[in-house]
C-alpha cells in the first residue's frame, strides 16, 4: 500500500487524487491518513542509518558493498545487522564496485618458443592463398 501512495504523492500534480485512487484500487481516505502520520522510529531510525552508510560508501570511493560497510558501521559504533544495511543500500541504489580490471604484465607460463625449420623449406609467396 505504501508503494500505491507514494505513487499517488508523486503525480498529485498531473492527476486527481481521486482518479489516481480509483485507479490503484485504494480509498482516498487511506491516503489521506497515509499522508497525514507522521514518519514512525523506525523510518527516522533508517533516514540516520542511511546517512552513515552514504558516509561511508563514499569514503571508500564506491568501493564497499554491504559487509565491508556494515564493519565499519560496527567500527563506528552502530549496532545494525547486514540484512539492513544491504536494504537500505538497495533501496538507495547503492553498489559495491565488481569486474576490476586485470593489471597488465606477464601472468606466467612458458614463453613460446619457435620450433627450428628442420625441413629448410621457404615459402615465397606471389600473391595470397598461393603456394
Amino acid at each position: 500500500m505504501r508503494l500505491k501512495y507514494a505513487f499517488i504523492k508523486q503525480r498529485a500534480g498531473d492527476y486527481s487524487i481521486r482518479r489516481l485512487c480509483l485507479a490503484l484500487k485504494v480509498h482516498p481516505s487511506g491516503y489521506y491518513a497515509w499522508l497525514s502520520e507522521p514518519p514512525s522510529a523506525r523510518a527516522k531510525d533508517d533516514q540516520r542509518l542511511l546517512g552513515l552508510i552514504k558516509h561511508s560508501w563514499l569514503e571508500s570511493g564506491g568501493v564497499y558493498g554491504y559487509r565491508k560497510i556494515h564493519d565499519d558501521l560496527r567500527e563506528v559504533g552502530e549496532d545494525c545487522g547486514r540484512h539492513r544495511v544491504a536494504r537500505l543500500m538497495r533501496l538507495e541504489g547503492l553498489r559495491s564496485q565488481t569486474g576490476y580490471r586485470r593489471r597488465p604484465g606477464k601472468y606466467g607460463g612458458k614463453p613460446a618458443v619457435a620450433s627450428p625449420n628442420l625441413l629448410k623449406r621457404e615459402f615465397d609467396v606471389v600473391e595470397p592463398n598461393k603456394v
